[in-house]
Order: C-alpha cells, then structure tokens, then sequence
C-alpha cells in the first residue's frame, strides 16, 4: 500500500517497537468488558472519571499508553492503513474490502466539492475572523447547503423524538438503566421533509451525512484558509486522496508522495481520542435528537477552547522563546520556579508516553532534515534538548511525557500550514470520531442529563422590593 514511502513505514514500525519494549498486552479490566447497568464509579468535578457509555469505537489506556480504533493498535494503522480506510473502519466496525474501500472513496469525493457554502463563505466577513471562527461558521453553512433543516417549512417530529428519547421518564430519580431508548439512526425518525424539497437536500442522518462532514469539513477549513488570506479557493481534485488535496486545498502546492503519506498519518493519529471534551460535546447534543451537523459544530467549538486545542501553536511559541538548545536548561529552571506550565507534555489520561507523540517525533526529525531548512532545525533541536529535560525532571515520578501536541505543530509546519490552521486542522481529523461516536451512540440513545449537587441556602423568605434594605457599596 504504501511503496513509495517505506522509510515513513520504518519509523512507524520502529516506534511501536520503543512503545512496547518490555510491556505486556494487558487491557485494564474495568474499562474493557461488558456493562450492566447501572454503573458505581468514583466521579469527580468536570464528571471526570464517570462512565457516560459504552463504545467498541475506540479504547485508550492511560498508563501503558494505548490507542486502539477497532481493535487495532494505533501504530499499525499509521503504519499500513490510509486515512480513508480508517474512517471506514470507525463508522462500520470493520476493515473493508478493496470493493468497500474504492466504493467509500467515490462516495467522498463527490461531497468534496461545496459550492454554496464556499458562496455563503464569501459574503461573511472572514479577514476579520479567526481560522476556528471561519470552520464554526462554514459548518453551519454546509448544513444549510446540504440538508432541508434550515427551510421555513421543515419542522421537528417532536412526538417520534419524545418518544425516542424516553424524556418522560422522571430524570430526578435513581437511574435504574434502562436500555431500550433507542433511537434508529439512518431512518431519521425526528425529521419530516418538507414537501417541494430540492432533490439535492437530504435528511441530517445517516450515512451520507457522516461521509459529508468527513468530506467536506476538510474543505470548508480549506476554502476559510484562502479566503482569509485573499487567495483564490482551490478545488478539490479527485484524482487526489483526502490527505493530499487538504495539503493541496490550502497551501496550493501538489504534496510529495512522502508529505501526503505524514499528512494520512496525522489525520489518522487525531481520528478519535475517547470521550474527550469536543466528543462529549457532539455526542451531549446528539442525544437530543439535534442533527449531526449542529452536534459535529459543537465538537468544534468545544475544540476551540485553549483547555483543548491550539496547544501546538503554544509549544512552537514556547520553543521560539527559549531561542536555542543551549538555552533549555535556564528556562525549564526559571519556567519550574514559575510554576508555568510547559505546553505539549502530560495529559489528563496518559500517564505513560503518547503513542501519538512517538510517532510524531520521528515524523518532525525526517521532516527538517529533509527540508534542509536551519530555522527548523534549531526549532527541532530545542523541542528534542527540552523533552530530554523534562523526562528526567518529571517522566519517572510524575509521568509527565510529550503529547500529541508537543511535535504535531513543527509537521505541519514543515508541510507549509501557517499556525492558525493547527487547531482546523485538528478538528478536519477528529470529524471521523466525531461522526463515528455519534452513530454509534444514537443507536441506543439516551439524552445526557447529569445532576449537580446544590450548596446554596434553602427557606429564604421573600422581601418586597420597597423593604429591602440597600446595600452599601
């Protein structure tokens, strides 16, 4: 599959082995079998360590620093797998065969092209908005270019929703688990089409949908790019797989075989990452039966926060600020006695090294040598003298490693993407997970709708407004 670019493969097969060198393949058992619900767990602020539900979508372990989709290790899909075929593997559960994926192909080729949203782009005022702003508001966009949603006649079937949703059921008791909520994803139960809909607008549900937002989110944040930065928007060639037209959609030059084989790879390594906050987003407004477009536009927004995205763009400023490898060891010092916090290492589930970042290292090294460029260079040298410093002050106590965050940024800066499109290019990817999750989950759908715990005071009584007492400022 990928014989033109066999040293990228080596890199990939080379850093599983570091990954799993002296480890056994032991799963964590509480987070890899069966559920009968309802659940106990520990919970903390931000639902932190809740059990939301089940997924055969994808699985991460923390502590031996897993990432599976499917089954299948994370390493070996970047190693032999293509973009495309992963998106299939998360939406239907399986590899394809060679008829499925070239059939997929097709399917998202044609949904590459978006006219009327790209037209729709063009009268927002985009040079004054942000490339985030610019993805959130095009995805809104290809919703009204795609489906009926937005037409005055189209109305929610409130009752199939309702009861779809079993909303009756009091939310203020103790859940007892009940698990025939279901709602059928591709018969799009809660949607009625308006009569006299052009045949070209379709149901928010469903398969072409989640091959649309795959497709065509790509090109939105394409078109925004060039639009923002006055060039003329690029079509989509389809002669050209996903990886490669992104490359070509905003940077305007045809990639190498090697750059669109790294492009496949990132795309891959940021498909699906559990229920992360911009998951969790997409999947709390899927399960009220909104459409998919509105609940992949939430996944954007919540990546949008700096809690979420956006850490590689700090980690290159971060990088240029220490100036020089010599510098490192001064500024992890004085950034230590400053309690700043370092971008690009620890995360909130790994406590091991990100099997993401150890495929990126490799990726960022092949990728300035070969640029022969001595500012990236310099650039790599930094980040490589400060993970040195930082695994030996903080990996084996406090099991602090780089994330995926730490060497995505100098690859796509390698590959010609400006700063601002890091975060656009990261949702571009994680619309496959997204999409998948959300599938998935409607299937036995059940509307989030957690408790809090109140701490105010309770038998207040009421004083009339001309007997209050004012208070002195």
């Amino acid at each position: 599959m990928h014989e033109n670019t066999k040293e990228i493969t080596e890199l990939v097969v080379n850093a599983k082995k570091q990954a799993y060198e002296g480890k056994g393949i032991v799963p964590e058992p509480a987070f890899t079998k069966n559920i009968k619900w309802p659940v106990k767990c520990i919970v903390g602020p931000g639902l932190e360590g809740a059990i939301a539900c089940e997924s055969k979508v994808g699985y991460v372990n923390g502590s031996q620093g897993w990432l599976i989709y499917r089954g299948y290790d994370i390493f070996d899909l970047c190693a032999y797998s293509t973009y495309e075929e992963v998106c299939y593997l998360l939406l239907f559960g399986s590899l394809p065969s060679e008829k499925q994926l070239n059939s997929f192909k097709k399917d998202l080729i044609k949904l590459r092209s978006i006219p009327g949203t790209i037209g729709l782009l063009r009268k927002f005022p985009i040079k004054e908005s942000n490339a985030m702003a610019t993805l959130r508001i095009g995805t809104n966009f290809l919703r009204r270019e795609s489906t009926y949603l937005d037409l005055p006649d189209y109305k929610p079937d409130t009752t199939s929703a309702i009861s779809a949703d079993e909303d009756s059921i009091p939310m203020e008791t103790i859940p007892k688990g009940e698990r025939h909520a279901i709602y059928e994803f591709d018969k799009s139960k809660n949607t009625k089409k308006p009569d006299n809909v052009d045949k070209n607008l379709y149901s928010p549900s469903g398969y072409d949908s989640c091959c649309r937002l795959i497709s065509s989110v790509a090109s939105v944040a394409a078109a925004g790019e060039r639009l923002r930065t006055s060039q003329v928007v690029i079509k989509p060639d389809p002669e050209l797989s996903h990886a490669a037209n992104l490359i070509y959609m905003i940077t305007g030059k045809r990639p190498t075989a090697v750059e669109e084989r790294i492009m496949d790879i990132i795309l891959i390594l940021h498909a699906d990452h559990g229920i992360n906050a911009s998951t969790f987003a997409s999947l709390v407004v899927a399960s009220t039966l909104s459409d998919i477009y509105f609940a992949v536009g939430s996944g954007v927004a919540a990546l949008n926060g700096p809690l979420h995205g956006g850490a590689n763009e700090r980690v290159l400023s971060m990088l240029l600020e220490i100036g020089s490898p010599e510098n490192v060891k001064d500024w992890f010092k004085k950034a230590r006695s400053e309690k700043r916090k370092i971008m690009g290492f620890g995360h909130r589930v790994y406590k091991a090294y990100d099997p993401r970042a150890r495929v990126l290292g490799p990726l960022a090294e092949f990728l300035v040598n070969a640029s022969g460029s001595s500012e990236n260079k310099k650039i790599f040298e930094i980040a490589k003298a400060l993970e040195n410093e930082v695994v030996i002050n903080l990996g084996k106590d406090k099991k602090i490693f780089p994330n995926v965050d730490f060497y995505s940024g100098i690859v796509y800066s390698c590959l010609g993407f400006s700063q601002e499109m890091f975060t656009p290019l990261f949702a571009v990817s994680r619309v496959a997970g997204w999409v998948a999750r959300i599938a998935e989950y409607l299937e036995h759908n059940r509307i989030f709708r957690p408790r809090t715990i109140y701490t105010g005071p309770l038998n207040k009584k009421y004083i009339p407004i001309n007997k209050r007492i004012k208070k002195v400022k």
